[in-house]
């Protein structure tokens, strides 16, 4: 790339033409929409508890709702609408992973049910999972070994 006395450097081209950012709207929109989404989990909580659920199944249930809830969204259209709006506010939750486990499937689901859903359905959440998995294994090793050893 030649840089001639009076040409613009890339970097400042890309700064010119690159709409600027509004962060801390961004920062107060993530911030109220997973405060929502949390609020509502925590309702959820308190609502298992009501049922009399037990302390075991009580988060079981709020998380099954709200996997629910967001695999329903998705699949309606609702929450990417709410994920342009909110940006990390709607992914952190729980209701994003079940957002990206929903939204991989549907984008695939043309392909058929095995070349498409099935061996599709885990790129976005995959690595995900794999790396909970391997590290729920690793932290159970562990707690197993220093039981042996205390």
């Amino acid at each position: 790339m030649r840089n001639h006395a009076g040409d613009k450097s890339y970097d400042q081209l890309v700064k010119e033409k690159t709409p600027g950012s509004p962060k801390l709207r961004g920062y107060i929109r993530a911030f109220w929409v997973g405060g929502v989404i949390c609020s509502i989990g925590q309702a959820l909580n308190f609502w298992a508890d009501a049922l009399q659920l037990t302390v075991i199944t009580s988060p079981m249930f709020t998380a099954m709702v709200l996997v629910f809830v967001g695999t329903t969204l998705t699949g309606f259209g609702v929450y990417d609408r709410i994920g342009k709006y909110a940006g990390a506010g709607s992914i952190v939750p729980i209701t994003g992973f079940a957002n990206s486990m929903a939204a991989s499937a549907m984008e695939f689901r043309r392909e058929g049910l095995v070349l498409g859903l099935g061996s599709r359905l885990f790129t976005v959440a995959g690595p995900v999972l794999a790396y909970g998995i391997t590290a729920s294994i690793l932290v159970g090793i562990i707690y197993w070994i220093v039981g042996r050893v205390i």
